[in-house]
């Protein structure tokens, strides 16, 4: 067998034969699988999540499920669009659970109050879009519609199926994005 460091090195482009070595939990071909795509994910866990330290969690989490699952793609489509599903599921999935530990943590009396700033916690960098800027400031289930419909293509009755959620919801939810970005855009 060829050591996988070459291996990495000469399929570089070679989608197949990374996935092959991947598969084989080869950990070069990872690391540079993880080197093609972990901005690309980090950058919708962001979205996602609005907030860098969780985007950096949700990065990390669903790396390992990428590793776990890797078995589970089966090349009908794209790496690149299986990495972007686990990612958005995985991401959700993550929040979900990070706000079931903030509702444990945090009393009744200041929950609203708390949860609300928890969610706005990240404060966007001048490095970003103008878009992404606004997107970080939209309350979670608006910015986690927006992101997944207007950003990345999902449809609407998707969209409810990963939120737990009705389509008339999501679209509401999108409606109020919407809104608040073009309100937001005329103050500036």
């Amino acid at each position: 067998m060829i050591e996988s460091e070459s291996n990495v090195h000469f399929l570089k482009d070679s989608e197949t034969a990374l996935l092959a070595l991947v598969r084989q939990k080869d950990q070069s071909a990872f690391r540079h699988l993880y080197d093609k795509y972990n901005k690309r994910i980090f950058a919708l866990c962001l979205r996602l999540t609005g907030n860098a330290a969780m985007a950096e969690e949700a990065t990390q989490e669903v790396l390992i499920q990428v590793w776990r699952k890797i078995d589970t793609f089966s090349g009908n489509s794209s790496l690149y669009t299986w990495l972007h599903s686990v990612a958005s599921n995985t991401t959700i999935s993550y929040m979900r659970t990070q706000k079931s530990w903030l509702t444990r943590v945090i009393s009744n009396d200041e929950d609203e109050e708390n949860s609300r700033h928890y969610e706005q916690a990240y404060v966007p960098g001048p490095d970003m879009s103008r878009l992404d800027r606004l997107i970080m400031r939209l309350p979670e289930r608006a910015r986690m519609v927006f992101v997944l419909h207007a950003v990345e293509g999902y449809r609407h009755e998707d969209i409810a199926k990963k939120l737990g959620t009705s389509t008339g919801t999501s679209k509401a939810q999108f409606h109020r994005a919407k809104n608040l970005i073009r309100e937001w855009m005329d103050e500036e």
